[in-house]
């Protein structure tokens, strides 16, 4: 399977770079790492006790990156993220050339195992929301869609498409933050992490396409479990415009805008993502 670093400098600057930021958090955390069919991965949690939320993040996005998150998820229950394997971060970096969504859900299910979890509300965010729509675990007791993937497939407007272009191709910090701030709501920055990391992934990492929608009998199947689903008011890949219908109809579920947020969750929206969770854990 091919991995996700270009190379193995890649690899160490990216591995030390999360490293770095996870032993600079300024609140309690714990690392554990489990074995899967796809090799280690890596869990950070928050909280004391058993992990009753479990936050599986975005493209390219690490818990390293996701602290934010998981300090406000933890502040009301014991919170884990994961970093998935065939992304940017501390996992394994190998990830197959096809079938990654099930092939994600899967991975997720053993981790699910490994960790003992029982009654977990899965909290995911863009691709993380289409792995978490993808695990099939008994332990599952709700799911929790933040900007999700899975759904319908993601829009790419022009100015996007440019924007990234030139990040991927010139991965310097104007570059990312130029794309960065078309991921925000109007008069919002992209936070600085944010920028960083991503011309970090840019300079190290191969790119991930953009997850398509789940196979429609699995959608009907998860609407027979609790889920809630939340999106920006401003989402340029997800607009709520086809969003909000599609989930009607695929998960029989409303969705809830968030004013002034874009794909990107900053800090300004957590606490009504918190709210959004808080819903079913």
């Amino acid at each position: 399977m091919p991995a996700v670093y270009k190379n193995a400098r890649g690899q160490r600057e990216v591995r030390r770079w999360c490293t770095e930021a996870l032993a600079r958090a300024d609140f309690p955390i714990t690392g554990t790492t489990v074995t899967t069919s796809a090799g280690r991965v890596e869990l950070t949690s928050a909280g004391t006790g058993p992990a009753r939320v479990v936050l599986v993040p975005g493209t390219s996005f690490t818990a390293a990156v996701a602290l934010p998150w998981l300090r406000a998820l933890s502040a009301r229950r014991p919170t884990t993220v994961v970093d998935l394997p065939g992304q940017p971060g501390l996992s394994d970096p190998r990830r197959p050339r096809r079938a990654r969504s099930a092939w994600y859900g899967a991975v997720l299910d053993e981790v699910l195992t490994a960790t003992d979890a029982e009654d977990v509300v899965l909290v995911g965010n863009s691709l993380g929301a289409a792995v978490v729509l993808a695990a099939e675990s008994p332990r599952i007791a709700g799911r929790v869609l933040v900007s999700p993937a899975g759904i319908v497939r993601l829009s790419v407007d022009p100015h996007l498409a440019l924007a990234s272009t030139r990040w991927l191709l010139r991965p310097t910090t104007a570059n990312t933050h130029r794309m960065l701030r078309l991921f925000v709501g109007p008069g919002e920055e992209p936070p600085a992490t944010e920028v960083e990391w991503m011309t970090l992934v840019a300079r190290c990492c191969r790119t991930t396409l953009a997850p398509p929608p789940l196979p429609a009998p699995l959608l009907a199947r998860r609407s027979a479990q609790p889920c809630v689903v939340g999106v920006g008011e401003y989402d340029r890949f997800l607009p709520p415009r086809r969003l909000v219908p599609a989930a009607r109809r695929t998960l029989g579920c409303d969705v809830q805008v968030f004013p002034g947020m874009g794909h990107l969750t900053t800090a300004a929206h957590l606490d009504e993502v918190t709210d959004l969770v808080a819903r079913l854990a």
